[in-house]
């Protein structure tokens, strides 16, 4: 993933900004704090890596066999495969498979639809992907939808018409690019009030060249956050401990529903970290996370 690569990683601030106002909002509305038991699901962004032999898979593993073996050690998966094609009714029946009842999937919305069609008459093609992903069934977590990066608050009617088509039986969140979407406005502010109001979340994206990207913004009580690592720089990790505070705020608030997605500019680095997050978050949260089984000892 090269969004928000930079080389200067010991120049950047990546202290976290307070929670935006509105999120503190939205917590203050619930009608009490912690009195549910919060899902999380921590994972990564995908899991076909042959660098991941001999971390993740053992020797000799087949290709085919690494999903099944990944979702045996994580909870959930950013299914970024969905942005490049519409899977078919087979393929969705192979994952799910492969999977427990407890596993989330959070497929990316097709990029025909978002950076092709940029949300115009593309009503046919949602309906189509709608159709296959619902057959993950239980497994179907949050659908992610992604902006184009020159997507910005001018195109709001264009937003605002297409999350309004949007099918309500499925949870979505969006993902914010344009650097006019996080410049507070009368437009912006019409946006995340018609998010708030139609229960749809907002992607928070944490990487090095992107700062305006951690927007801290919620519109309902659930996060989705990306996670972009930096090769296991000694920051990544004094950046994931950060988090963690504050996912802990978050969840002592009555946070419900919680998905945390690692990646790396080098993806191999990703389950290093993935686990080093899922330890953190039991130690810290009250929590009793799967650790993934990493078959190199000591990596952190």
């Amino acid at each position: 993933m090269d969004f928000g690569k930079v080389d200067n990683i010991d120049e950047i601030d990546f202290t976290l900004p307070p929670d935006a106002v509105q999120t503190e909002q939205m917590f203050a509305g619930l009608k009490a704090g912690k009195t549910h038991k919060p899902q999380v699901y921590i994972g990564c962004a995908k899991w076909g890596r042959k660098d991941w032999v001999g971390q993740i898979y053992p020797p000799g593993t087949k290709e085919k066999d690494y999903f099944g073996i990944y979702a045996k050690n994580f909870n959930s998966i950013e299914l970024n495969a969905t942005f490049y094609r519409i899977p078919t009714e087979k393929t969705i029946k192979d994952w799910k498979s492969k999977v427990n009842k407890d596993f989330h999937f959070c497929p990316k919305f097709p990029q025909t639809i978002t950076h092709f069609s940029r949300l115009k008459n593309a009503d046919g093609q949602t309906n189509e992907f709608y159709d296959i992903i619902r057959g993950l069934e239980e497994n179907l977590g949050t659908m992610f939808l992604q902006l184009a990066p020159n997507f910005g608050p001018k195109n709001y009617p264009d937003f605002e018409k297409y999350i309004s088509s949007l099918p309500t039986d499925v949870p979505v969140s969006v993902e914010f690019r344009h650097k006019d979407w996080f410049v507070e406005s009368p437009v912006v502010n019409e946006c995340f009030e018609m998010l708030k109001e139609k229960k749809i979340g907002m992607v928070i994206t944490d990487a090095a060249g992107r700062r305006d990207c951690v927007h801290q913004h919620l519109t309902t009580p659930d996060a989705f956050i990306r996670f972009v690592g930096n090769s296991l720089h000694p920051t990544d990790y004094k950046r994931i401990d950060d988090w963690v505070q504050r996912m802990k705020i978050w969840l002592d608030k009555g946070l419900r529903t919680l998905y945390f997605f690692m990646h790396q500019h080098e993806e191999q680095h990703s389950p290093i970290l993935v686990t080093y997050t899922i330890k953190e978050m039991n130690r810290h949260c009250g929590l009793n996370l799967q650790l993934p089984h990493l078959l190199n000892d000591g990596l952190f």
